[in-house]
């Protein structure tokens, strides 16, 4: 009989602590993610902070100025060899910040996913670096663990990154795509960026046609006020687009803020909060919404 799954509290210091510094290395780090249901091993394309939006959200502080601006492909794949085997071996459940969880937890490797200071897919070699994790993942033996895109979007639509997807579509690959608004106007109040919302659309519909994505959508307050009746039908709106339009939504995340924010006025829902906008999305749209608090 198959052991029950870990509850991931987010009490947990790992869960909590999503920090992207992990020994001496540069690109590699290891967190223990609710959205991956366990422990996931994010590779940081952007340690120079380089990203397209500036999310009222965002827990990167950009005033601290970032690292290199160039990705070592054999520094990455090194680091993250030498991560696997450490969290294999248990090196990883006797680290501080993991020590209170179940061993099993630090040992499983969910996903690998590409995730950091900034936007994954403004790296001018990304498919090089999709390459690199996949051909990791096959010599290590992770049939299971999948290959996870964590983007804004807004490149999806590069030729680049396209042949990046094609990789990780042949490596058990898994697109998690932002969605945090219904219209232009929320779009930039809250993403704060010069990419129009109609791409961020489009990026998302061109790439649910190729393989079934997961929307990651952050539901906050905004100077105290949770997203309005009429922006979140908007947003369902726009999912149902996407759907009838033939793109494969597998699921929807809906999270709130974990850490702290660059702005005072971005601050948390509350667990009933999040729960009743969860259930508006999945009785507008029929998808499975799980919520994150």
């Amino acid at each position: 009989m198959a052991e029950p799954p870990v509850q991931i509290k987010n009490t947990f210091a790992a869960v909590r602590d999503h920090a992207r510094q992990f020994s001496d290395f540069t690109f590699v780090y290891p967190v223990i993610s609710r959205r991956s249901r366990g422990l996931s091993i994010g590779v940081n394309l952007n340690p120079d902070k380089l990203c397209n939006f500036d999310c009222i959200y965002c827990e990167v502080d950009r005033k601290i100025p970032g690292k290199t601006s160039r990705v070592d492909l054999n520094r990455m794949r090194d680091e993250l060899v030498a991560l696997i085997h450490f969290a294999r071996g248990g090196g990883l459940a006797k680290e501080p910040k993991f020590a209170e969880l179940p061993p099993a937890l630090t040992r499983t490797i969910k996903d690998i996913a590409f995730s950091g200071d900034g936007e994954p897919t403004m790296v001018a070699n990304f498919a090089a670096c999709v390459q690199a994790v996949a051909d990791v993942r096959r010599a290590e033996g992770l049939s299971e663990t999948k290959i996870v895109l964590i983007t804004d979007a807004a490149g999806l639509d590069k030729a680049d990154v396209r042949r990046g997807l094609e990789i990780m579509d042949a490596n058990n690959g898994e697109v998690w795509g932002k969605l945090d608004a219904g219209t232009e106007a929320y779009f930039q109040l809250v993403n704060r960026t010069n990419v129009r919302f109609d791409r961020i659309l489009k990026n998302l519909l061109e790439t649910a046609r190729a393989r079934p994505i997961v929307i990651q959508s952050l539901f906050l307050k905004v100077h105290g006020q949770p997203m309005p009746p009429e922006e979140l039908a908007a947003y369902c709106d726009r999912l149902n687009e996407i759907v009838r339009a033939g793109g494969r939504i597998k699921e929807v995340h809906a999270y709130t803020i974990a850490r702290p924010t660059p702005e005072a006025f971005a601050t948390k829902l509350s667990t009933s909060e999040l729960n009743t906008i969860a259930e508006t999305i999945r009785r507008k749209t029929g998808l499975a919404v799980p919520a994150f608090d």
